[in-house]
């Protein structure tokens, strides 16, 4: 049986604005209704395989848990990384997990969270063509069909063909880095080397002998983080200091090009891995002029040209190949031929502490989310969405008092001793230092004004006595 593993971490700093540290672009609507998360476990829809285990960092637990909610998509488990490690070691912790627990030796379809594939039919039939040789023990990788002579990508160069009934695919030659144009153009024409895609297939039990025959290292690091994980209702948390020990190292280099066993199936299914705007251009719909726009965009003699808008009207006026990207705190202007640079940008603002690099003006939490709409010296104004039947912990605050007005919906408030109801257009005041709790016992989502007043306003003033969600 094959158990997707699907990796939903990193931060996507490529696709800034809009992708920020804490909400990175996998758990973006970028191609349709559904997030990318969303998207890559709906493609796995027509397959036999168990429900998807997902990888992620702690920061993403529950933005992860309620996308799979939101789509009603089933899950093995949900395992949070105590630290990026890269490939190697997510993988491997996904592995001992699937033979541990009673899953028989289950093959693992390795994918990454934020990748497109509009052909969703062809990558089923390729994954049906590779399980025939994972069973007989190689270790697949799917090799993207190249269309152009692109420098983004690694390449992975065929070697021999190999047979397994109907089914064929080819052993990998070697894998090769990034080329530049000119080389690109060669593996192009030669049409020998495929790009790679960093989606695999193999047996649970093969990938931790080969990872321990190559790198025991990370294997040992792995087994004894996994030895002592704890489970926490659907998350899986491996022991901290264990896997803080285990080296960094992607699967291509720990294993698949060590492995004598690897093989690669050729795939040809509109594959991209949306490292850049420019390359979401490329997929996306285009108007007579070559124009990709979404939101409120008017568009006067332009081409060529990305813009997306969030909230406010975008004009464009004889302008060629550019992306406009404007989110809820930030605006984005870019030549399209130079976006990989965006992640200069993100680096910048992250060297001077600037919360646009980590997070968005809206911030997702387990209960729902905030919006914070406006702030001053000694004040913050909020706007606080709480899903149903959803609660924020049970905490105070040592430097802010609040005022909480009900925009709709019902709010059960917990202050000090007392309990109340609140129904729309009613309010409370929460002052400095006093236990409370905000609930939503209605069936509809509740949502309030918050206004917070003090001397110091950063969200790091909460002590929780009482979470259901672990963080206290």
């Amino acid at each position: 049986m094959i158990l997707p593993v699907i990796m939903a971490g990193g931060s996507g700093s490529r696709l800034w604005p809009l992708s920020r540290q804490l909400y990175p672009k996998q758990f973006l609507s970028l191609c349709g209704d559904q997030t990318m998360l969303q998207q890559t476990c709906s493609r796995l829809a027509g397959l036999q395989h168990l429900p998807p285990l997902l990888v992620c960092g702690e920061e993403h637990r529950f933005t992860v848990a309620e996308q799979l909610r939101v789509a009603q998509q089933n899950h093995s488990g949900i395992i949070l990384e105590p630290a990026g490690r890269n490939t190697a070691p997510a993988v491997a912790l996904a592995a001992l997990h699937s033979l541990a627990s009673g899953e028989g030796d289950p093959l693992l379809l390795v994918l990454a969270a934020d990748h497109v594939i509009r052909d969703a039919a062809a990558f089923r039939q390729a994954v049906v063509e590779a399980s025939n040789f994972a069973e007989e023990g190689a270790l697949v990788t799917f090799g993207i069909v190249p269309t152009e002579p692109e420098t983004g990508y690694g390449y992975i160069h065929r070697g021999a063909q190999r047979s397994s009934g109907s089914h064929s695919a080819f052993t990998v030659d070697r894998f090769v880095e990034k080329p530049d144009r000119a080389t690109a153009e060669k593996y192009l024409q030669s049409q020998e080397y495929l790009w790679n895609s960093g989606m695999f297939l193999f047996r649970a039990s093969r990938y931790i002998e080969e990872l321990g025959r190559h790198r025991p290292d990370i294997l040992s690091a792995c087994e004894r983080a996994l030895a002592g994980a704890s489970l926490d209702v659907d998350f899986i948390r491996p022991e901290q200091n264990a896997f803080l020990e285990c080296p960094e190292d992607s699967i291509d280099y720990a294993v698949m090009e060590k492995t004598h066993d690897a093989v690669v199936i050729p795939l040809d299914c509109g594959w991209s891995d949306l490292g850049s705007w420019s390359a979401l251009w490329e997929i996306s719909d285009k108007d007579a002029h070559g124009n990709t726009a979404s939101g409120d965009v008017i568009l006067h003699d332009s081409r060529n040209c990305y813009v997306q808008s969030d909230s406010k009207l975008i004009a464009l006026i004889g302008l060629d190949n550019l992306v406009v990207v404007e989110s809820d705190d930030a605006i984005m202007v870019a030549a399209k031929h130079r976006v990989q640079e965006v992640k200069k940008i993100v680096e910048l603002l992250k060297a001077e502490n600037r919360p646009e690099a980590m997070v968005h003006r809206k911030v997702y939490r387990p209960w729902g989310f905030y919006d914070s709409v406006d702030a001053g010296e000694r004040f913050q104004v909020k706007r606080i969405v709480v899903n149903p039947g959803a609660q924020l912990s049970l905490q105070m605050h040592h430097h802010r008092a609040e005022h909480w007005v009900v925009v709709s919906g019902t709010a059960r408030v917990t202050c000090g001793d007392k309990q109340m109801l609140l129904s729309e257009n009613q309010s409370t005041y929460i002052p400095l230092g006093i236990k409370h709790r905000l609930e939503n016992p209605g069936t509809i989502p509740l949502e309030l004004i918050e206004v917070q007043s003090g001397s110091y306003l950063g969200e790091d003033d909460i002590v929780r006595f009482e979470d259901r969600y672990s963080r206290s």
